[in-house]
């Protein structure tokens, strides 16, 4: 007998199980991890990557520029600052992950201020029962484009760029001859950016509830992956990812209670994270969430799997009217009160940037919740760098469009780097 027969397996022998090769990377220890890290990145899967490299690069320069870059008050600034818009890029990232686009957010955020302004200032509305019924609003705002794209048939870029003209002419009625309603002194509104939790135990209380939530998913996560054997991560892994977190975590707490120009903990940035949390958990850990990004890959292939594909749409453009006209109320917070222009200028095209930045494909089925945080922080950290080097605010759009395009390009050539891998 040959010994090519000698190696082939005797008729009706079942193969040998195929072996995942996540597993002998873990196999390989910190090589084959290091090994798997160069794979993916040949192949075009960079992930958060270039954001990451991108703030590392930005904070040394300007904190080269200027010392007070780094400084307590400054990085408290970025957090408080990048709460509103970065709520309303949560919303945005969901209608990414479609495909589609919303061009209203900037008009519903204006909407969503002026009805909180109208009944509770004007008509003298219980304050929490008014931030509601704005956010309400925007929510209602959401399903309309939602409707009309999903059962009319019109596509969402004219959906929400008819609906940018049009609820920034009912934010302009509402608000009336006024033209700016006041933030009352002690608002619910006014504390959405204005409060902070003073006492050091609130930020470093945070920042352990934070890692100890994080352990505990990676924990169930591997132990659910182990009862169905299917690959799960070691302790070791488990525990460096922790450390990691754990570490970051604690640096911002201890920032944030600096003595020297820190104010505490500020409310905006606990209800932005509050937000992210639940939104990760919906896209990454549901039913729901799985159906958006199949109808965001291939729409008529989740629709042939029975996928109810309008219901989809129209609640994910609920979610992002929501969210804008929450954003909105930030927005408020911050200039003071509501007015007729609340929400334009440049405001639609940073959500937007912001969650391409962040990593969210502008080609649908890909990204994530936590692009919104990093591509906000991205932008704020150049506007918070360039104010303190005094640099003129046409330098900052420039500046903010070229991130913005380099982000696009990375996207596009990472897209075709997969294709290319076959990994796509």
């Amino acid at each position: 007998m040959s010994e090519q027969q000698t190696t082939e397996a005797a008729p009706g022998t079942p193969a040998p199980p195929a072996v995942d090769p996540r597993l002998l990377v873990r196999e390989k220890g910190f090589s084959g991890y290091l090994g798997e890290f160069a794979r993916r990145i040949r192949g075009g899967e960079l992930g958060s990557l270039p954001v990451v490299v991108g703030l590392i690069v930005i904070a040394v320069v300007f904190q080269l520029k200027n010392s007070h870059f780094l400084s307590a008050d400054s990085l408290t600034n970025i957090g408080v600052y990048t709460s509103g818009m970065g709520i309303m890029a949560v919303g945005i990232v969901f209608v990414l992950l479609l495909g589609e686009i919303d061009l209203s957010v900037g008009s519903v955020a204006g909407v969503g201020a002026a009805v909180w302004a109208v009944l509770s200032v004007n008509h003298g509305v219980n304050d929490w029962l008014a931030v509601l019924l704005a956010v309400a609003a925007g929510a209602v705002i959401g399903v309309l484009h939602g409707f009309f794209f999903a059962r009319v048939g019109v596509p969402a870029f004219v959906v929400t760029l008819a609906g940018f003209l049009g609820w920034s002419g009912l934010q302009i009625w509402l608000m009336g001859k006024e033209g700016s309603i006041n933030t009352p002194s002690g608002s619910v509104v006014e504390h959405l950016t204005g409060y902070y939790f003073e006492d050091k135990a609130y930020a470093y209380g945070l920042a352990l509830i934070a890692v100890l939530a994080y352990a505990g998913s990676l924990l169930l996560e591997a132990r659910r992956r182990r009862a169905a054997a299917l690959p799960y991560r070691p302790p070791g892994e488990i525990l460096l990812r922790t450390g990691v977190v754990a570490v970051i975590a604690f640096a911002v707490a201890y920032v944030l209670n600096e003595p020297s120009g820190a104010r505490g903990l500020p409310l905006a940035l606990v209800l932005f994270l509050a937000v992210l949390v639940i939104a990760d958990f919906v896209v990454r850990r549901t039913g729901y969430g799985r159906r958006i990004f199949a109808v965001g890959g291939n729409a008529e292939a989740a629709r042939r799997a029975g996928i109810n594909v309008n219901r989809v749409r129209i609640t994910v453009f609920a979610i992002s009217g929501m969210l804008a006209a929450f954003g909105g109320l930030f927005i408020a917070s911050l200039s003071g009160g509501a007015t007729k222009n609340l929400g334009s200028g440049n405001t639609l095209m940073n959500v937007i940037a912001a969650a391409v930045i962040g990593g969210t494909s502008l080609f649908g089925g890909r990204g994530k919740i936590w692009s919104a945080l990093l591509g906000m922080l991205v932008i704020q950290s150049i506007q918070q760098g360039l104010n303190l080097v005094g640099m003129a605010s046409e330098i900052q759009y420039m500046i903010t469009g070229a991130v913005l395009l380099a982000a696009v390009v990375i996207d596009s050539v990472s897209r075709r780097t997969q294709r290319t891998a076959g990994r796509t």
